[in-house]
């Protein structure tokens, strides 16, 4: 008999897809108790230890990049409805500061990443896969004010890392699962009938 106390929410997607802007909107809609967030982005290994390319820039476009050990973990531990406490990850912004993330036993999890398809051990524990998508044009442009604004990251660097890790890794990382995925939100314009349907599903569980 499972131990399972709680059900995942997978959701992906490109870096500038707007998958954050769509996690952060729906989840206002709901109490922590409801519906909390494990995010990959967390799980990041320290810089010492990521790979650099033959550039020496660090990859943090591929599964290596993650502490996949650390992160199923955790996935388990809220299954069974145990707290999880966690390190924010900053490594890759010199201005911000880390804190304290505490994810509290919830009904329903969302659980946000890059490889959270690509990686089986982690697919096979996810009840719904979510896909948010955009066009290329759209995703690179959201990528650069990111990068600019959050990260302090010149306009070169935006666009080498964007050529030479991001789309390679929406390549190998994503697009090969896309006809397993159970819904894909395009978020071109907007993504508000996307946050309206998953409400619905979220409350017809609750």
């Amino acid at each position: 008999m499972s131990d399972r106390q709680s059900i995942l929410i997978g959701i992906s997607g490109g870096s500038g897809s707007g998958k954050t802007a769509f996690i952060n909107a729906l989840r206002t809609l709901f109490r922590p108790e409801e519906l909390g967030l494990i995010s990959e982005d967390n799980y990041y290994k320290p810089r010492e230890q990521q790979q650099k390319d033959e550039r020496g820039v660090i990859n943090f476009d591929i599964p290596d990049a993650i502490d996949q050990e650390a992160f199923v973990r955790d996935l388990n531990r809220l299954l069974k409805q145990e707290s999880v406490s966690r390190k924010e990850y900053v490594f890759n912004n010199d201005l911000a500061l880390a804190g304290d993330i505490q994810i509290i036993p919830a009904k329903i999890y969302i659980v946000e990443g890059l490889f959270i398809f690509y990686r089986e051990e982690v697919r096979k524990l996810l009840d719904l896969k979510v896909l948010i998508h955009a066009k290329d044009e759209l995703r690179i442009i959201r990528r650069i004010k990111r990068d600019q604004a959050e990260r302090n990251y010149p306009l070169e660097d935006v666009l080498y890392r964007y050529q030479h890790h991001v789309a390679p890794a929406y390549q190998l990382y994503i697009q090969p699962f896309q006809e397993d995925l159970d819904l894909i939100i395009n978020n071109n314009l907007h993504f508000n009938k996307g946050v309206d349907l998953m409400a619905a599903y979220i409350r017809s569980i609750l």
